[in-house]
């Protein structure tokens, strides 16, 4: 059974675990980066990382835009959004629709 976890900052991820989501406290981008790619290893199809750590993450990210398992999904942090996260939406569906019809220009 695959399994969905959340990696951020203790107040940020604290509520997924009344979910039953795995949560992993992370407030340095290297502990986020160590619990990544270990989750990508073990049977973790979805990883919610928050934008604040995944801003100083891109390379990790990288990693896994094209995989099929995890998908990595930025959430806004405490400090609220980045906008890395919706800016990545337009990107996906314009690599599979052909041109980002979401974003107004």
């Amino acid at each position: 059974m695959f399994k969905i976890a959340v990696i951020g900052d203790r107040e940020s991820v604290l509520g997924f675990k009344a979910l039953g989501l795995e949560t992993i406290f992370a407030d340095e981008v290297p502990a986020a980066q160590e619990a990544l790619h270990r989750l990508a290893n073990e049977k973790c199809a979805v990883i919610y990382l928050t934008e604040q750590l995944a801003a100083e993450m891109k390379d990790d990210l990288d990693r896994y835009t094209d995989a099929l398992r995890p998908a990595v999904i930025l959430i806004p942090g405490k400090s609220g959004t980045l906008g890395i996260g919706m800016e990545n939406v337009y990107k996906s569906v314009e690599r599979a629709v052909g041109s980002n019809i979401l974003k107004n220009n």
